[in-house]
């Protein structure tokens, strides 16, 4: 039994995709019997939150532990320890960039991608401090787990530290049972009853600069017109810089074809990635890209770009256009409609390949991580 203390901040409030990967790793995780999972959160206004988001995983008590003050000692000493504030544990997972220390636990860090350090510009202001975090859990030993080569390979290059304490594992893909797919096709509210059988594209993620939705908006506005009842769907909630690709939606000549959802629960974000003509991912970086593997699961067409991890992740499963580059994705777009046997052909690549993505795969191997951390502590003396 490896007892696991588990950052699980980001699952408190709406759940983005890191969110995702935290509840889904945390629940294969849990239903391991060689498992004992101790989440924790590192929030002064979510404490004594976290049993709401956790889907039924126990939450031990544990001392309130304010974010601001807390990250900035952990980026320069190694105090205050982890262990102060939770049941004891052998190995503490930071699965947000951020890792605590600890006075005698292991300790492993996700790395989800490198957007601070590579594109600052693009970055979340919040997230510009964490490369500094992240070398100085490095210089302390910490082991750091990726969700794809591609990350891997750029945390190798970008910060000080040895190949063998850097492991890429995949996410899973959605556990799609037939209890769900029974629910997505009677799933009636008023966004369904807006869209009302009519075909649309699906952009999906959090409206931010990284997302690039802007390219999307204008390969949709390019092919509109030879499809006059098209919808362009782009669900996720607003993030920093979302106010540019606002303006261009409400100048868009299209406006009353352009549904812009907000943030979707879980049940309508999957009838959504089932029921659309085509998936787009239109990312400028990316370190894994979960929503394209959702969307090959529920055997939906995806077009992407060829940013970052994205080409490794989705294999043939997806057709591919360069970023930015608007006349690529229109033609990309035709494609899928206008060719029935590519478009076969596809579907059949993108299942075969997010079947290759599970959950209990990832949870296996965090575990191997997990114990590789643990043997290699210093002994206590």
């Amino acid at each position: 039994m490896v007892r696991v203390a588990y950052e699980a901040t980001a699952l408190l409030g709406r759940r983005t995709g890191v969110g995702e990967f935290c509840l889904n790793l945390a629940q294969a995780l849990n239903f391991r019997s060689d498992v004992d999972l101790i989440p924790f959160a590192v929030s002064w206004r979510g404490r004594n939150r976290l049993s709401e988001f956790m889907g039924g995983i126990r939450v031990p008590p544990s001392k309130a532990m304010p974010a601001r003050p807390l990250h900035e000692l952990w980026s320069r000493w190694n105090f205050p320890a982890l262990d102060n504030f939770t049941e004891a544990f052998e190995v503490v997972h930071g699965t947000n960039f951020v890792v605590p220390p600890t006075r005698a636990g292991a300790r492993v860090v996700t790395v989800h991608d490198l957007t601070p350090l590579k594109f600052p510009h693009i970055a979340a202001p919040a997230t510009l401090e964490f490369p500094k975090l992240i070398q100085k859990a490095i210089s302390d030993g910490a082991f750091v787990h990726t969700p794809s080569q591609f990350v891997a390979d750029e945390v190798l290059e970008n910060f000080e530290v040895s190949q063998e304490r850097v492991v890429a594992i995949h996410h899973g893909a959605p556990v799609l049972h037939q209890g769900l797919l029974d629910d997505l096709d009677h799933l009636d509210n008023d966004l369904v009853r807006k869209i009302n059988t009519r075909p649309f594209i699906l952009g999906l993620g959090t409206v931010e600069p990284r997302k690039d939705f802007s390219t999307l908006l204008r390969g949709y506005e390019a092919i509109a017109s030879e499809y006059p009842d098209l919808l362009l769907v782009v669900a996720g909630g607003s993030g920093w810089g979302s106010d540019g690709f606002m303006r261009a939606v409400d100048e868009s000549r299209f406006r009353n074809r352009i549904i812009l959802t907000g943030y979707v629960d879980d049940l309508t974000r999957y009838y959504l990635l089932r029921n659309s003509q085509v998936f787009v991912y239109s990312s400028v970086y990316e370190g894994f890209g979960l929503p394209p593997i959702e969307a090959m699961a529920l055997e939906t067409p995806v077009i992407s770009t060829r940013a970052g991890s994205l080409p490794e992740v989705l294999g043939e499963g997806a057709l591919y256009f360069e970023v930015g580059d608007v006349d690529g994705l229109a033609s990309r777009i035709t494609n899928v409609f206008e060719d029935t046997n590519r478009l076969s052909k596809l579907l059949l690549q993108g299942k075969n390949q997010a079947d290759r993505y599970t959950w209990d795969k990832s949870a296996a191997s965090m575990l191997d991580l997990y114990k590789r951390a643990i043997r290699s502590r210093p002994k206590q003396r």
